[in-house]
């Protein structure tokens, strides 16, 4: 074994000129099933001696000491490259390594504003300049429907409708939905809309002018906005990981803490899969189980 891993490394200086780092990587995860093998065997076997159930008690020794879950994929990927090299070479007549799965990626939970933070949030942009009317009508509205920025930013007049109470969006894939607007947004952006249409270097299009516009009266891009939240994150005092998204999965959140089936949520996001909205049910989950150990008296 020992020898045909310094081959195989020699290979990867000389024929695939890897990296010394790359090089230190592969020699560790290999040499780290040698002395797996060395302490659980008392010895160290040929390569072609070795079977997918060995290195299946290996991965279960890697999960039971520990190993973060992309450190066990990363040893896998090096044990297959090797027995690929193996088999090229004669060395091993099959890849035991071939038939092992990774471990399944932990899926970080998205950050989420509470109740309160939002409504500091949102109250944050003055209201008594062009800029910032336009900038809570931009949050409020966010907020209100979920919409991903490039969705805000895509938005024109005849995609509104305040009788109704609705919006149209155009999604992902130029896919589109139909969104609720709620009442605390109509009034943000017919409050903006009336200065905007006071300013001269808005190009008037009829229902194809844009909702929301910047100083110079041309359309916002999604990176202003991720500039314009960044301020008021700052006055605000929120978490530094908020960003625009943050709203459209606090929004998901809010609707399934209080009661929203997710079938509904999922029509409300535009996802095609259910399984992108579940995610939030998790969330959610996480927040009743913060307030059960923060609330009840026999929690912990």
């Amino acid at each position: 074994m020992h020898r045909s891993i310094a081959q195989f490394l020699q290979y990867l200086a000389t024929e695939r000129n890897a990296s010394d780092l790359t090089i230190k990587a592969y020699r560790e995860d290999l040499f780290g099933l040698v002395e797996w093998l060395q302490a659980t065997r008392g010895s160290t076997p040929r390569p072609d001696a070795l079977s997918p159930q060995d290195l299946r008690a290996f991965q279960a020794a890697l999960q039971e000491a520990g190993y973060a879950r992309t450190t066990i994929a990363r040893k896998l990927a090096s044990l297959r490259s090797f027995y690929r090299f193996a088999m090229r070479q004669g060395i091993a007549t099959s890849n035991p390594a071939k038939p092992l799965r990774n471990p399944r990626r932990q899926r970080k939970l998205p950050h989420v504003l509470s109740n309160e933070e939002v409504g500091r949030l949102l109250l944050a942009p003055p209201a008594n300049v062009t800029a910032g009317l336009r900038d809570r009508a931009i949050l409020e509205t966010m907020y209100s429907a979920g919409l991903r920025v490039s969705e805000l930013v895509g938005l024109r007049d005849g995609d509104m409708d305040f009788e109704q109470q609705i919006l149209r969006v155009r999604g992902k894939g130029r896919k589109e939905r139909i969104s609720p607007l709620g009442s605390f947004a109509i009034k943000a952006i017919r409050q903006y809309a009336k200065r905007r249409i006071r300013d001269p270097k808005v190009e008037v299009l009829g229902r194809d002018t844009p909702v929301f516009v910047n100083r110079f009266g041309r359309i916002l891009t999604t990176r202003s906005i991720g500039r314009m939240l960044d301020k008021y994150i700052a006055i605000v005092g929120l978490d530094a990981r908020t960003s625009p998204h943050t709203l459209r999965h606090s929004f998901a959140t809010h609707l399934l803490d209080r009661g929203a089936d997710i079938r509904s949520v999922q029509e409300l996001l535009g996802h095609k899969s259910l399984a992108t909205t579940q995610i939030y049910t998790h969330v959610s989950a996480a927040n009743l189980l913060s307030v059960y150990e923060k609330a009840h008296p026999r929690a912990s």
